[in-house]
């Protein structure tokens, strides 16, 4: 069985969680394993991050389009992603347009533009997460998939429990949150393959 999915994590090259994001692909291209999924987190032909002017609510109303077409989103969590604050600059939630810069999508080189979001809207109970908030994307996307009812499920970059690394708003999935690695027969480090997939439902 097939499942759309998207995966939250920090993809910092240095000090983030790629490693699990990259076990999970290797578990849906395997032969040996029947996890098949496709990632909705994925940056796509088309997106909006391929466009040199894009800015941090451009992104968030991204991840709420791709949250949407998801059923299960799996946060993971590693011992930086509680001080991640990445997308949380913008402060157009409590000042005018004119009083707002921003800097585009991985153009630090090029300095600050003004924002370019002229009206904002309080949004409905049923609508999308607004994407002009200080969230940071990870808290963004977490807020988007609990709006949406979406099945949540919390893995810790770690063969333990790491409880103190969860941030505020991941705190209420703690009883649920398992690791993601464990040792296998002969001492290796490897995926727990049979925890992911029954939190899945496969």
């Amino acid at each position: 069985m097939s499942k759309n999915i998207y995966i939250s994590a920090d993809y910092d090259v240095n000090s983030g969680d790629r490693n699990v994001v990259e076990e999970l692909y290797k578990w849906d291209e395997s032969q040996r394993h029947s996890l098949e999924f496709t990632d909705m987190a994925k940056v796509a032909k088309g997106s909006v991050a391929n466009d040199s002017d894009c800015r941090i609510c451009d992104l968030k109303n991204e991840f709420n389009n791709q949250i949407n077409k998801a059923s299960v989103v799996i946060f993971v969590v590693g011992d930086k992603t509680a001080s991640r604050i990445s997308g949380s600059a913008c402060n157009r939630v409590c000042r005018q347009q004119s009083e707002c810069l921003c800097t585009p999508y991985k153009q630090n080189t090029n300095g600050q533009k003004l924002c370019k979001v002229q009206n904002t809207v309080v949004v409905g109970p049923n609508d999308d997460v607004g994407p002009i908030n200080v969230f940071s994307y990870l808290k963004h996307e977490f807020k988007q998939a609990e709006k949406k009812n979406k099945t949540i499920i919390v893995v810790y970059n770690s063969v333990n429990k790491q409880p103190n690394w969860l941030p505020d708003y991941l705190k209420p999935y703690e009883n649920r949150a398992f690791p993601f690695w464990t040792y296998n027969a002969v001492g290796n480090r490897v995926g727990n393959y049979q925890s992911v997939k029954d939190a899945l439902g496969i």
